[in-house]
């Protein structure tokens, strides 16, 4: 069993990549889903598209780049952990 997840992991991290980015990309189905009430039930893709629909396109550029920032971070880790002991 420990050598058959050993191997496995390669593919497993590069599906929970790919899971990841179709996640956070997604705006529609977490406004349709979800909602987009403030303090309630918006996240951050739906707060993005709010505040840009609203003219706030400082406040949206913001949290733009603060999702790429995390979405940064998380690729960074998982590639890490993908490659092990080989530098990046």
């Amino acid at each position: 069993l420990w050598l058959l997840l050993r191997e496995a992991r390669l593919p497993l991290l590069a599906a929970v990549m790919a899971a990841f980015g179709s996640i956070i990309s997604e705006v529609g189905a977490s406004m349709i889903v979800g909602g987009n009430l403030q303090g309630t039930t918006r996240v951050l893709t739906t707060a993005t598209v709010t505040e840009a629909g609203k003219g706030n396109y400082g406040l949206a550029l913001a949290l733009g780049f603060i999702l790429l920032f995390m979405v940064y971070l998380v690729n960074l880790a998982l590639t890490t952990i993908q490659q092990g002991k080989r530098k990046l």
